[in-house]
């Protein structure tokens, strides 16, 4: 399968390439790719050091003069760090722009603890007006960032790693109904929708894919609810888009389970995988905490 960071970057190249209004601004982060291109048209393909603070200004002073400016760098340094530039240079100013990270919650387990950020969707979401798009596959990182580069409003766009073995559509605002059942509604966000369909194989529940969060599919989760059990996986901050489903179904007696990153600070730098394991993100633990959930329904 193809590097999904690589093909933003060569979708990104090729956007800079076609349309004089798109700029890409990075720090350092992914430079490898970009080094042809950035010589090619160095006033649109800007490395500005490892200065975050500096490179989400700078992408919204281009904001300001009519250009679309691409970010770029680990989820870490681009929204935890430089969070208060993009709350005011996007969010206060009123400005579009595309943010893209890589790295994701424990992509680069090792670099410790400042190259984690299982918290940033959950930052980011307190900013009004962001899109937020977590693809689940090469495929639909170049077809989000396409779209998120012809429109004019702000979109965080978060690039993992870990990658499903089938690319969907990229429709923002539609989940993809993967598989009827009657128990109970899984929403799979992002690269979790194979850890999600290896756990629930043999279970008779509905598996939604999103690959966009925000704005929310109200309407598709609504409409697939056959039994009022819910069980949000994100890649992320568990329950981080809990509310959004309680407000969705809150004139339905419900149940909603939500599983994701935990809040207890793993202190070891460790694999991906067996940070996933340790959260209870790998098919074994998400079947056992899904099973778990509906068998209390069942004694219940």
């Amino acid at each position: 399968m193809r590097d999904p960071r690589r093909v933003f970057a060569d979708t990104a190249v090729s956007l800079v390439e076609k349309d004089r209004s798109v700029a890409v601004v990075y720090a350092e982060i992914s430079g490898q790719f970009f080094g042809a291109a950035e010589r090619r048209h160095p006033d649109r393909i800007i490395n500005v050091g490892i200065r975050e603070q500096l490179l989400v200004s700078v992408g919204a002073g281009l904001a300001l003069t009519g250009m679309r400016p691409i970010l770029h760098t680990f989820s870490s340094f681009l929204i935890e760090r430089a969070f208060e530039q993009v709350k005011l240079g996007f969010g206060h100013q009123d400005v579009g722009g595309v943010l893209v990270s890589c790295g994701a919650s424990f992509d680069t387990s090792s670099g410790g603890r400042t190259h984690q950020a299982p918290g940033d969707v959950s930052l980011i979401d307190t900013v009004p007006g962001f899109g937020i798009h977590v693809p689940g596959h090469p495929d639909e990182v170049d077809a989000v960032l396409r779209w998120a580069v012809a429109g004019s409003g702000r979109e965080y766009v978060r690039v993992h790693a870990a990658q499903n073995s089938v690319a969907f559509p990229v429709t923002p605002g539609r989940f993809h109904v993967v598989r009827k059942g009657s128990r109970a509604t899984v929403v799979a966000v992002g690269p979790m929708l194979d850890p999600v369909l290896a756990a629930v194989s043999d279970l008779d529940v509905t598996v939604l894919y999103a690959s966009t969060v925000r704005p929310f599919d109200s309407r598709g989760l609504r409409e697939s609810i056959d039994h009022p059990d819910v069980v949000l996986v994100e890649p992320y901050l568990a329950g981080t888009s809990s509310h959004l489903v309680a407000e969705v179904l809150q004139h339905l007696p419900h149940r909603q389970l939500a599983l994701g990153v935990g809040r207890t600070e793993l202190r070891r730098y460790g694999t991906p995988d067996e940070h996933a394991a340790a959260h209870g993100l790998d098919p074994t633990g998400i079947r056992r905490s899904i099973t778990a959930f509906l068998s209390a329904r069942a004694v219940a």
